[in-house]
């Protein structure tokens, strides 16, 4: 069979997976048309105010949707937020305090985590981190490559302020956490503690199944408006979603004491952020298609690559191990090739801030770093992954891997 052969095949075989997706979409669909409904969204939404940005209610009510949508007691969208790492570092350093400790569950989080921790990195920025501040961190290691909950029993007590869940696997090779997983860390954790606070890394994961961490039991979560949530078309920021406390203290870290959420003009991108997020199941649901008939793919031609074609998603991101530099590199080129944007460039290794070891990136999108468009990317280490991600829409991962195929198969 030639490679277009192949892939028709392989839709074929995976039509069930596809209805699953489908029902999923349908119900986060309907549930964001909700929030936009029930909170009167209009024309007037769209507008700014500039300088100090106060009684904006565009972002008054932009805040109110993103609540509703997660099941928040208050949430904060804000394009103030520099990446997915900035808005996860408000949360910690909004809610911890000198003496408390924060224990990672599901392993060692991802490298740009860990500089903001203070487990790693240069000196200079590990005297800026959480622990130079006097914050005690700990983590569970995994077991058989995933998360321990009788460790994690074991090591919770009344002396833990945080435990950071990490829905995604980062550069790591064990599952994603779904959200099922998580509300079983959480009942672990409030069982030993009902104080501690379950914060969740929630990156990559929104709108992927029909219910959100804090509907498990999660006390706040955070993530990056440049990938799912933002439907391909935001520019920059985060969003915050938790009880309301915890999601204040967070914002007077973004912000200042006394400002908190009240503040920061938005810069006319109300519209971009409301739109993207009404656009994000449809677009989600399109990127967890793409991977999903990678997974098939990749398994009919021999690689070894995870989740399976099958496998529950709760992320949008397929890991593809290759074991050796060369063909990580390769694969990345390849990607970059048939991208929309600087599709012409050749990915190199570099060293990237907030990253260890060198990391080949293949980016050709609309939004610099965009990880709901059509990517992959590795750090150059054993056991040498491509974490493949995204797709605006189906159709341009189905191309790409028809071109992957073609290449194999030569």
């Amino acid at each position: 069979m030639n490679s277009k052969e192949i892939i028709k095949q392989a839709e074929k075989d995976i039509r069930e997976q596809f209805e699953i997706i489908d029902e999923i979409r349908d119900f986060n669909q309907e549930k964001v048309l909700n929030a936009f409904i029930e909170n009167k969204v209009a024309p007037e939404h769209f507008y700014t105010v500039s300088g100090y940005g106060h009684d904006d209610m565009g972002r008054e009510i932009l805040d109110r949707v993103f609540a509703d949508v997660f099941k928040a007691e208050k949430a904060i969208a804000r394009i103030h937020f520099a990446s997915g790492t900035h808005t996860l570092a408000c949360v910690l350093f909004g809610n911890l305090r000198p003496g408390d400790r924060l224990i990672s569950v599901a392993g060692a989080p991802y490298d740009t985590m860990q500089e903001v921790i203070g487990t790693l990195g240069e000196e200079e920025i590990r005297e800026d981190s959480l622990i130079a501040h006097g914050i005690l961190y700990d983590e569970v290691p995994l077991k058989d490559n995933d998360v321990d909950l009788d460790a994690i029993e074991k090591t919770i007590d009344e002396t833990v302020k945080m435990v950071l869940i990490q829905r995604s696997k980062g550069y790591s090779t064990r599952k994603s956490l779904t959200v099922d997983t998580i509300g079983e860390i959480c009942r672990v954790v409030k069982k030993k503690n009902p104080d501690c606070i379950c914060f969740v890394d929630n990156c990559y994961g929104e709108f992927v199944e029909a219910k959100e961490p804090l509907e498990a039991g999660a006390d706040i979560i955070a993530g990056s408006l440049i990938k799912n949530p933002g439907g391909g078309i935001v520019e920059a920021g985060g969003y915050i979603a938790g009880k309301a406390r915890l999601v204040d203290r967070a914002a007077n870290r973004l912000t200042a004491p006394g400002i908190g959420a009240e503040g920061g003009a938005m810069f006319n991108q109300h519209r971009l952020i409301f739109q993207g997020l009404f656009m994000a199941p449809s677009v989600v649901s399109e990127a967890v298609k793409g991977a999903v008939l990678a997974a098939k793919i990749f398994d009919e031609i021999g690689y070894n690559s995870s989740p399976k074609f099958n496998e529950k998603r709760t992320d949008i991101i397929q890991n593809i191990t290759f074991n050796s530099p060369e063909p990580l590199e390769q694969f990345c080129r390849t990607i970059q090739s048939l991208s929309p944007v600087n599709g012409y460039v050749t990915p190199i290794p570099e060293y990237i801030p907030g990253y260890e070891d060198k990391v080949i990136m293949a980016g050709g999108t609309f939004i610099e770093g965009s990880t709901i468009e059509l990517s992959a990317d590795g750090p150059m280490r054993a056991p040498y992954v491509a974490y493949m991600q995204g797709g605006l829409n189906y159709a341009h991962v189905k191309i790409a891997l028809t071109k992957i195929l073609e290449k194999v198969m030569k």
